[in-house]
C-alpha cells in the first residue's frame, strides 16, 4: 500500500479545517453562552461586557476564570429567595403578641403559656372566644355578662335578675 502525498497533504488540510472551524464554534459558543449567563446574574452592563470580553479573550481559561467568580445564583433566584424571606417574615409579623410578656401567641389561644396572661374570654352562651374589651359576642349577638342592653329599660333588667335568682334557688334545694 502506497501513501499519496498529495491525498496525505489534502486529508491533513481537510481535517485542520474542520478541526479549526470546532475550535472557531466553541469559542463563539463559550462567549454567547458566558453573555447570556451573566446577564441572567448581575445587572450591571459593565460587568457583562467584561465577563463576555474575558472569555472572549482567554477562551477555556477565561470561562474557568467566570465560573469561578460568578454569582452563585441568578436573579430570579434571589428574587424567589426574598419572596420567601418576605412571606416567612409576614408569617411571623401576623402573629399576635402577648401584652403581658410580649412574646408570639396563637389567635385561638385563651391564656398565654409563658406568663399566664388572660388573652381572650369565652362567650357564655356560645363558648368561642372574644377580644377582651368586646361587650357582645360577634358570634351569636350575646351580650357579656354585666353589660347593660341599650334597648331594655329597668323594669325589664329587674324581672331577669328575678328570674335568675328564683333559678338559683330551686337548684339551691334540689
Amino acid at each position: 500500500m502506497t501513501f499519496d502525498p498529495v491525498f496525505l497533504s489534502s486529508l491533513t488540510l481537510v481535517l485542520t479545517a474542520f478541526g479549526g472551524a470546532f475550535l472557531a464554534a466553541l469559542w463563539i459558543s463559550l462567549v454567547v453562552w458566558t453573555y447570556r449567563d451573566i446577564r441572567s446574574r448581575a445587572r450591571d452592563p459593565l460587568v457583562q461586557a467584561l465577563a463576555a470580553l474575558m472569555v472572549a479573550l482567554l477562551n477555556l481559561p477565561g470561562v474557568i476564570v467566570y465560573l469561578i467568580l460568578r454569582p452563585p445564583r441568578t436573579l430570579e433566584e434571589e428574587y424567589q429567595r426574598t419572596l420567601e424571606e418576605e412571606a416567612l417574615l409576614q408569617a411571623l409579623e401576623d402573629l399576635p403578641l402577648c401584652p403581658g410578656c410580649e412574646r408570639r401567641v396563637k389567635e385561638d389561644w385563651q391564656i398565654c403559656p409563658n406568663c399566664h396572661t388572660k388573652l381572650k374570654k369565652a362567650c357564655h352562651n356560645c363558648a368561642k372566644f372574644m377580644e377582651l374589651p368586646w361587650n357582645i359576642c360577634p358570634y351569636c349577638g350575646t351580650p357579656a355578662p354585666g353589660m347593660r342592653l341599650e334597648s331594655s329599660s329597668i323594669d325589664d333588667a329587674l324581672r331577669a335578675l328575678k328570674i335568675g335568682d328564683e333559678q338559683n334557688e330551686v337548684k339551691v334545694e334540689k
